[in-house]
């Protein structure tokens, strides 16, 4: 029978190989937010992937977050699909923040339809990014939403009530955002832990 060996013996005299897990690639999909890019492990969204945008409630400014990255992809001249927005958007302040609108389409859904038309739009491939609001979404549905961005290789950004924090998701990114004090919070990202403290962020109607 061999000699049994302390393994801290083998690992101090580097007999042993020690593996090291490997950096998460740097996303080619910046916020556009210096603070928030800093906290994400990739330095951006995760590509093709679900990011869940959790909110304490309706219009304290949760279009700004993902304002930067639409414009850039609008100029780029991919398709942002929005997908039953509990709001008619204000083109107005689309345009102000640099999202070119011949490339905004919207699509009036009901609650039943409205997970399987941003299912579609992610799946199709020919979208650069696509809006939801799910009242009623399961991890069932989630997961299918966050499959469907991978096959499409396509940004998915669903909009959902701050409570739903306490359920887990399969989304890649989850980011809660407060209004009092206005502060984002990254509570979930796919390739390692982000900063855990939260990040002061200018909100505006």
């Amino acid at each position: 029978m061999g000699a049994v060996v302390a393994l801290d013996t083998l690992f101090n005299g580097g007999q042993v190989w020690k593996g090291r897990p490997a950096p998460p690639a740097v996303s080619p999909q910046p916020t556009g937010h210096a603070a928030l890019d800093a906290a994400l492990p990739c330095g951006g969204w995760p590509e093709a992937a679900l990011s869940e945008i959790l909110l304490a409630g309706q219009g304290i400014g949760e279009l700004q977050l993902v304002w930067p990255t639409l414009a850039r992809l609008s100029a780029a001249g991919e398709r942002i699909v929005l997908v039953a927005p509990p709001y008619i958007p204000y083109p107005q302040a689309w345009q102000d923040a640099g999202v070119d609108l011949r490339q905004l389409s919207i699509i009036q859904a009901s609650e039943r339809d409205a997970l399987w038309a941003a299912e579609q739009c992610l799946r199709s491939g020919s979208c650069g990014a696509v809006l939801c609001w799910p009242h009623k979404a399961d991890d069932r549905a989630l997961r299918r939403l966050q499959v469907a961005a991978e096959t499409g290789q396509t940004l998915a950004f669903a909009y959902r009530s701050i409570h739903e924090a306490v359920n887990p998701s399969p989304a890649a990114l989850r980011i809660a955002i407060d209004a009092r004090p206005a502060q984002l919070r990254v509570l979930k990202c796919r390739g390692g832990l982000a900063r855990s403290a939260p990040i002061a962020f200018a909100m505006g109607h």
